[in-house]
């Protein structure tokens, strides 16, 4: 690994958008004064273990009534409502397991295939709301990403509204498809389907480390299949999904890397390609990113793809 270090920086541009990313290997060999303490103060109520959670707060469950596995709960601090049209949306969370004291990485492969097969219901849902255009699932892990209660969960936002950074990425793939006839993410996966950069491949699932990381160990797992949204994937392919979803967040738990991961979906939009993005929280946006808006990354996706394959 030392000798990834010597290489020089590198400005990579993410694919067909317009971001850039400064590969820096030498910059994680910088001297550091400070470091970050955690503390973690549990209360002595956990709102989302099976005996505290109030039945009119629950939407779905997987399980039955008294066993449940996966649940879904109304967000009851929502930053947006469907009763007010000027933030108007919706939000919920999902309670990943009733067991307090695990992360999503100690579930086993069943498990997390339960929980995407709740977001896939979820989604669905919500989608026959015919003012909500935008569909997020999404995970806050370790308190550098957020999380702000212990048990294991993820959450779904909904809005009315396209984020300024979906919509761009919406024109330019439709820019890119005009032009070359063909589905900008369906030739990502072959160029690096090619390259080191690929962590792991089967029938259904192609997982690998994007060439312009923003994040130290980013992944991005993408259906082989050009789907549209969650709720088309089959039990195939939510099974692969699940079981390389598990492999990476284990890698991840040993670095004792906070992490968020997320997934789209544009209502409107019938021509996107199914991925989930998984971004490890060690680095800290700073001056040059807050400031220029390039992003530095001192852990080459090479070097982040090859420790991955280690858990394959």
């Amino acid at each position: 690994m030392a000798e990834n270090f010597n290489h020089k920086a590198e400005i990579r541009k993410s694919y067909f958008l317009n971001k850039y990313v400064i590969i820096t290997p030498v910059r994680a060999l910088r001297p550091k004064e400070m470091k970050e303490k955690i503390i973690v103060e549990p209360k002595s109520k956990c709102p989302f273990c099976p005996k505290n959670i109030a039945k009119q707060n629950v939407l779905d469950k997987i399980g039955d009534n008294k066993n449940w596995q996966v649940l879904s709960l109304k967000n009851i601090f929502p930053a947006v409502t469907l009763d007010n049209s000027s933030a108007y949306g919706w939000q919920e969370v999902i309670i990943d397991t009733p067991r307090h004291n695990l992360e999503l990485s100690d579930l086993d492969d069943t498990q997390i295939e339960k929980i995407l097969t709740m977001y896939a219901r979820r989604t669905a849902i919500i989608s026959q709301n015919k003012k909500v255009d935008y569909i997020l699932c999404f995970k806050n892990q370790g308190q550098k990403a957020g999380a702000s209660l212990i048990h294991s969960h993820s959450q779904i936002f909904a809005s009315k509204i396209l984020p300024p950074d979906i919509v761009e990425e919406l024109e330019l793939a439709r820019k890119y498809q005009a032009r070359k006839k063909t589905c900008p993410y369906c030739d990502i996966l072959k160029e690096e389907g090619k390259s080191p950069r690929k962590i792991f491949v089967d029938k259904n699932i192609f997982a690998f480390a994007p060439y312009a990381s923003e994040y130290h160990y980013e992944a991005w797992i993408f259906t082989k299949r050009h789907l549209d949204n969650i709720t088309k994937l089959n039990q195939d392919e939510l099974k692969s999904l699940a079981h390389v979803l598990k492999r990476i967040l284990l890698k991840l738990q040993t670095l004792n890397l906070s992490y968020n991961y997320f997934m789209h979906q544009v209502i409107s939009n019938q021509h996107q390609h199914f991925y989930m993005k998984i971004q490890p929280r060690d680095s800290v946006w700073a001056g040059i990113e807050l400031g220029s808006g390039l992003v530095i990354n001192s852990i080459p996706p090479e070097l982040a793809a090859a420790y991955y394959k280690n858990n394959f």
